[in-house]
């Protein structure tokens, strides 16, 4: 299959530890960094310099970070400042409609404000990535992720908008076709609208996004819309690191030691991130890896009440002593 694959930008997950549990496995064409709020950047809040950290890799050449903030300014000084990391370039997060975002005015928020205002906040953006490009080197790209827009969303006003998206130089659309307000457990995603965009845009890059967790959820999802040029998992990916390498038909014969894994992921917690969000960082990342267990209620409640890493890394042992079966596994 001729379409790339990227890895979705998730709050406390999308970081430089879980993206090394995915490249150990081929990895992906492009890691989207967890949202970072642009205020908290520029103000150099604590831990803001967590939410960059690269690694240092060949792969953080494939790293597009996303920023996500209630008005245009600080949004287009976060980008100049992110522009100069390694990495493709910059992503405005349009489609966040969790309610501790999208009430401030930030995520999905942009796509239901005056279309003059969100018009006036990505022509900051592209400006502020333009200017940055000095000596030669590229402008870094612009691309926002959004959704369908609010649930009396009309395919008209939709397209009006992602006109003006395009019109102000964002140069790749991701499209998670639901609106502000469906969940997850709802029907699918309306995929027909990304092939809308691909059709409408052949000049730039559409990424379709949403329930594409295996084989046959990304067969319907290109069905439905042949013309995208890529997919964005991200779920899926965090309960197995290897779903790219799955959908590639590249993964390795040999079964994998589960319980090593595991322990290497908690490794690279400590190298990459604060103490302050080790047992965050490791309570989410677990709550998906736990899918992968014969007893993965029992798994995920053992891993979400550990107080420490070495507390954690003591309940991994346990539960393969319980459950020596699980621990090689044939992905």
């Amino acid at each position: 299959m001729d379409k790339k694959f990227l890895l979705a930008p998730m709050a406390t997950l999308s970081h430089e530890a879980f993206r090394r549990s995915v490249q150990k496995f081929g990895g992906c064409d492009e890691y989207f960094n967890e949202m970072i709020n642009a205020p908290s950047l520029l103000h150099k809040g604590r831990f803001e310099k967590f939410y960059t950290i690269t690694g240092d890799t060949p792969e953080s050449q494939k790293l597009v970070w996303q920023i996500t903030g209630t008005t245009a300014e600080p949004m287009a000084q976060a980008a100049q400042i992110l522009s100069e990391l390694s990495g493709i370039g910059i992503d405005i997060n349009m489609g966040c409609s969790a309610p501790q975002i999208a009430n401030t005015g930030a995520g999905i928020s942009w796509m239901l404000k005056p279309i003059a205002e969100t018009q006036n906040m990505v022509r900051k953006v592209k400006s502020a990535l333009e200017n940055c490009a000095k000596d030669g080197k590229p402008t870094s790209r612009l691309s926002v992720k959004l959704r369908l827009g609010a649930d009396n969303f009309t395919e008209s006003g939709f397209l009006n908008f992602t006109d003006m998206l395009v019109s102000e130089g964002v140069q790749q659309l991701t499209l998670h076709p639901r609106t502000q307000k469906e969940k997850f457990a709802r029907a699918l995603p309306r995929y027909e609208y990304a092939e809308k965009l691909s059709l409408r845009y052949p000049q730039i890059p559409i990424i379709v996004n949403g329930e594409i967790k295996d084989k046959k959820s990304l067969d319907y999802a290109i069905k439905c819309a042949p013309h995208v040029n890529g997919v964005m998992i991200g779920r899926a990916a965090a309960s197995q690191p290897w779903i790219f390498a799955k959908l590639k038909g590249i993964l390795p014969e040999e079964k994998l030691d589960m319980l090593n894994f595991a322990l290497d992921f908690i490794s690279d917690i400590e190298k990459f991130q604060p103490p302050e969000f080790f047992q965050t960082r490791l309570q989410r990342f677990f709550s998906y890896y736990c899918q992968n267990f014969s007893f993965a209620g029992y798994f995920k409640t053992q891993m979400l009440n550990a107080k420490t890493n070495e507390d954690a890394r003591e309940r991994l042992f346990q539960y393969f002593e319980k459950c020596p079966e699980d621990r090689f596994k044939k992905i």
